[in-house]
Parts: C-alpha cells; sequence; structure tokens
C-alpha cells in the first residue's frame, strides 16, 4: 500500500529520517513540528497513518492522539517515545495508540509497524466502501449473491406499504434483519418499531406481554401495563417464531389482524391500533396448517407477502464478503489487530455446510479473532469442527520437472475444483483479480476441462 504519512516530531533529524526511510517504501510523507501542524495537515489531506512524538512544544503526542481518535478515529497512530517514558506509552496504547516504539528507532522493527498499522488502515478502507455499497441495497444484510438479490427485490416492494409479511428461514439465517429492513426502508421508519420472540414466553405472559393487562388482572399485576401492540401504535411489530403461540393467542393476534382491536387482559375497554406486523418463523408454517397446529385464517392474514431467507449453504458467494465484515467488526470489539485470513482457513470456512447459517460463521470469526496470538487467523485458529472439513482436498501434487506456466494453469484448475467452480470464490483464493481469472481460463479452455474438474 503506497500510503499517506504523517511524521509529528519536534526534532528535524528524526523528522527528515524518518522521511528517507518511509520514501524508499514509495510512501508520500508530510511532517510536522507539533500537534498544532499536525492536524492542519490531517484537515487537509488523506492521511492513512500518523507516527507522532509524545513531548512536543505548543500541543504533545497525547492530545494529538486525543483528537486523532475523536474526529479521524479510522487512521492508525504509532507514538514515540524516550526509554524513560514507556509508561506514557503504554497509557497511549490504551487511549488507542495503535502501538509504539522507543527511541533511538530500530528502522527494521519500525517498517513491520508501519506495514501493519497500514494493512490494517486498508482492511478498513475496503470494509468502508464495501459497507457503503452494500448499505444502499441490502442495510445490515451482506451478500451480493442471487438469492440475497432476490430477497432484496421483494424487501423493496413490499417495504413501502402497509401489507403484513411472514418471514421465514432456518435459525440464524438472518430473519430479524430483514424486518429491521422492511421497517428502515418504510414509511414507518420515524414511528415505534417494537419486537417480540414469542418461544421464550409462556401463554399467560406473552399474552399480557403482547396486549398489555390491567391492575388486578393476575397476581402480580399491580398496576396497568400497555403491552406492546398499544407501544407499536402508528408503527410497525416484529414477532419472531410466530409458529409457536397457542390457540388463544392466535385469535386475538387474528382479530387485531382483522379489525385493529383488542382488550387488555382484564380489561373491558376495546382499545384501536395501528400497527403493520413482520412476523417470523422457522417452521413450515403451512405444514402446521395442515396438521392443526395453526390456524388457516391466521396463516393467510400474515403472509400477505412471504420472504423466505435462503441458508448460508446455498449462497457460499456471500461468505468472502461476510468474512470481511465480521473480521473488522470483531476486532474493533476486542481490540485486536488482524489483517487476514489464510487460504488454508478461507477454504475451510467456505467448504462447510453451515447448519447454524451467518451466526454460526460469526462466532466462528469471533472465536479465530479471539484465540489467535498472531496478526493473521490460520486454520488452526478455527473451531476444531472446522478444521477437519478439507479431508486432504487442499493438496496439490506436481510432477516435476514443469514450467511455471504449467504450474500456474494447475494452480488455477486445482483451486476451481476446491471451490466447486464458483469463479468468484476461486479469484478470492488465488487473490487473483477476477478478469485476470477470466482470460486464464479462456486461454486453458476451461469450459472443455469444467466436466472433468467439477
Amino acid at each position: 500500500m503506497n500510503a499517506n504519512i504523517l511524521i509529528v516530531d519536534d526534532e528535524k533529524n528524526i523528522r527528515e529520517g524518518l522521511r528517507l526511510v518511509l520514501k524508499k517504501d514509495n510512501h508520500t510523507v508530510f511532517l510536522a513540528p507539533d500537534g498544532s501542524e499536525a492536524i492542519s495537515i490531517l484537515k487537509n489531506n488523506e492521511i492513512d497513518l500518523v507516527i507522532t512524538d509524545l513531548k512536543m512544544p505548543n500541543m504533545d503526542g497525547e492530545n494529538l492522539l486525543a483528537y486523532i481518535m475523536k474526529d479521524f478515529p479510522g487512521i492508525p497512530v504509532i507514538v514515540l517515545t524516550g526509554h524513560g517514558t514507556v509508561e506514557t506509552a503504554v497509557k497511549a496504547m490504551r487511549d488507542g495508540a495503535y502501538d509504539f516504539l522507543t527511541k533511538p528507532l530500530n528502522i527494521e522493527k519500525l517498517s513491520i509497524i508501519v506495514e501493519r498499522a497500514l494493512s490494517k488502515r486498508l482492511l478498513e478502507i475496503e470494509n468502508r466502501k464495501l459497507q457503503s455499497k452494500l448499505s444502499i441495497y441490502f442495510g445490515n444484510l451482506i451478500g451480493k449473491s442471487e438469492r440475497m438479490a432476490s430477497v432484496l427485490n421483494i424487501v423493496e416492494q413490499v417495504a413501502p406499504t402497509k401489507a403484513s409479511v411472514l418471514v421465514l428461514g432456518e435459525n440464524g439465517v438472518g430473519k430479524e434483519l430483514v424486518a429491521n429492513l422492511i421497517k428502515d426502508l418504510s414509511t414507518r421508519n420515524d414511528k415505534p418499531f417494537i419486537k417480540l420472540h414469542c418461544s421464550a414466553l409462556s401463554e399467560s405472559l406473552l399474552e399480557s406481554e403482547l396486549f398489555g393487562h390491567e391492575k388486578g388482572a393476575f397476581t402480580g399485576a399491580v398496576k396497568s401495563k400497555k403491552g406492546r401492540f398499544e407501544l407499536a401504535d402508528g408503527g410497525t411489530i416484529f414477532l419472531d417464531e410466530i409458529g409457536e403461540i397457542s390457540h388463544t393467542i392466535q385469535i386475538k393476534l387474528l382479530r387485531i389482524l382483522q379489525e385493529k382491536t383488542f382488550e387488555r387482559v382484564g380489561g373491558e375497554s376495546t382499545l384501536s391500533v395501528d400497527v403493520r406486523i413482520i412476523a417470523a418463523t422457522n417452521r413450515d408454517l403451512k405444514k402446521e396448517v395442515d396438521e392443526g397446529r395453526f390456524r388457516e385464517d391466521l396463516y393467510y392474514r400474515l403472509n400477505v407477502v412471504q420472504v423466505v431467507v435462503p441458508p448460508l449453504r446455498e449462497r457460499k458467494d456471500d461468505i468472502p464478503l461476510l468474512i470481511s465484515h465480521f473480521l473488522l467488526e470483531l476486532c474493533r470489539e476486542n481490540n485486536k489487530s488482524i489483517f487476514e485470513i489464510t487460504n488454508k482457513a478461507k477454504n475451510a470456512l467456505y467448504n462447510y455446510s453451515w447448519p447454524g447459517n451467518v451466526r454460526e460463521l460469526r462466532n466462528a470469526i469471533e472465536s479465530a479473532v479471539v484465540l489467535t496470538k498472531d496478526a493473521v487467523i490460520d486454520i488452526d485458529d478455527l473451531p476444531p469442527h472446522l478444521r477437519g472439513e478439507e479431508d486432504g482436498v487442499d493438496y496439490m501434487k506436481i510432477k516435476m520437472p514443469v514450467k511455471m506456466d504449467e504450474i500456474e494453469k494447475q494452480a488455477i484448475l486445482f483451486t476451481l475444483k476446491l471451490s466447486k467452480g464458483n469463479k468468484t470464490m476461486a479469484a478470492e483464493l488465488l487473490n487473483m483479480n477476477r478478469k485476470t481469472l477470466y482470460t486464464k481460463l479462456n486461454e486453458y479452455e476451461y469450459e472443455k476441462h469444467e466436466a472433468i474438474i467439477s
């Protein structure tokens, strides 16, 4: 990464010396004698990394660090300190500095830390670009596969309407994220959005939570309480695990959908509400209806528009995006600096069937982020059940002697086999531009080989 690096030090010799070192690595270097001038440079230039002394006149490194953390939080800061002030450097690390170096500087160590810091910066920039692009289309739903595009298309069409929506999918696929997106794109996005997980409560508690209760309605009802439907009036309610509710609750819910009225538990007054309902379940509700466990009339009232969120194993093109998203998110949460995942680890993540879907993938990345001792996640850092997924298929044998062009060809075709013919994933694993991959495949007349390597 050719970066813009700002050096802040009141000693001219150190500034100039660092400039020479960093320019050899093709970086553009900005110089400032104190924090005040550094701020002016930060405001007027795209800076990727700051290296600053702590003890300086006018504005010292500690105050500069605080300013950067507040106004430029994505820029890593390396602090320089004398041997006698290491405690101050440690404090700077707690305050958000990326790393510190003691004077006199070890140039080799400096270069390593700079490259690591810039790798982190690049990862954050790329992830922000990705998130910015995806947020236009998917909000917090990460994905570019055809299956997710189909989900988005339905969400975009139904969101501005008043129609009830039934979101179906396995546990961990992101049904609640779909509900969030529908609400965000709706005309009720500035109105209340109330959520309730129906399976977590007994029938009596669920009834009280949904419809509220009057004082004295049951033991422990020491005062009147509004239910979720009252709280959501004018807005949206999300009922997760709707397939778990009893017939009694089903009847009351049907009435709200039909008449928009209900009574609190123990109450006599009829209340009216205007609430849009988004419901979700991992059950086959049609089967529940056929077997008499769920009311058919309620099913059709809830199922005006149906959104089926695909399991992760059916949209594996999204796995690289999800890995990148979770890696950055979880590094921030756990105060870790991890720059990449090895191809071997990526293979394991890609080839796994993910019965727990996106939630399980996030948990696997979190485990690796917490347990790895390096700046790179390898397969040994993944949970044990993921390490055995490769079964030796990631070893390619090459009979020597052989030309480099032939090695490259074998590596590309083998990676396509490993990715089950998925060219996007193969390009990712090969760290190759997708256009370059397609050019190579045309040279190899890949279509003739496809039946062999699939």
